[in-house]
């Protein structure tokens, strides 16, 4: 494991430290045909629920932490290498930020596919909304309402990320410790620009009822440095 990584002159320890966030985030079924055509280049195979990929839709705003403040959203579907049924993991798909530094560093150190965008989360009567732009064009929205107090133990276990870049699968361990949870059934509403990537949200399914849909108050979490995952004899 590398002990530090140069991001732009600075130095980045591992592992990455966020002390305070704030997430919410909400899961959908999805076409499996689809899901596998996102990840038909790097090896791993949707994880199904009732014949059904599952993807996840995430907006985080990242207050206090080792790569300074920012926004971002996740997009990423539930992943495994085939013939490792243990090595289910979110393959990150998309995952736009606001500023720089952690644009960089998402890139450099983990291969996550950063790129910067404007994204806008703000309060919403009774939920919160985010907003995606790229370069002036809408991508999506997504609001997503409050829902019933939970246990933290419900905000989302901690669970490896898988990333591709330059043709290497690399897989991050990824350790959430939420509070302030809260969450329920549906819950998000979802709309949809003429982006490529809303394209494929599109080709996946989507806008349809979220599974599920949930809010982190607050959120710390740890990223370790990635490792270079060799493929399966299956996966060859």
């Amino acid at each position: 494991m590398v002990e530090a990584h140069s991001v732009l002159g600075e130095q980045v320890r591992m592992p990455v430290e966020i002390r305070h966030a704030d997430a919410c985030s909400a899961l959908f079924r999805a076409d499996a045909r689809a899901a596998r055509v996102l990840l038909a280049d790097t090896g791993l195979t949707p994880v199904t629920l009732a014949g059904q990929a599952i993807v996840s839709l995430a907006f985080v705003r990242y207050v206090d932490g080792d790569l300074g403040p920012y926004h971002e959203f996740a997009f990423s579907l539930m992943a495994q290498q085939p013939g490792r049924p243990k090595s289910s993991g979110a393959y990150i798909h998309w995952l736009p930020v606001n500023q720089s530094f952690t644009c960089e560093a998402g890139q450099s150190i983990w291969g996550f596919p950063k790129l910067m965008a404007d994204i806008d989360i703000t309060p919403d009567g009774r939920g919160h909304r985010c907003e995606v732009r790229v370069d002036g064009q809408f991508v999506l929205s997504m609001r997503v309402g409050d829902g019933i107090p939970m246990p933290s133990s419900a905000g989302g276990a901690s669970i490896d990320a898988y990333t591709y870049r330059g043709a290497s699968l690399r897989r991050t361990p990824w350790v959430m410790n939420p509070g302030r949870v809260s969450g329920r059934p549906g819950g998000t509403h979802l709309e949809l620009g003429d982006h490529p990537v809303s394209e494929q949200l599109r080709a996946l399914g989507l806008p349809r009822r979220a599974l599920f849909s949930s809010r982190i108050g607050a959120l710390r979490m740890t990223f370790g440095d990635a490792a270079t995952v060799l493929p399966t004899r299956e996966g060859r």
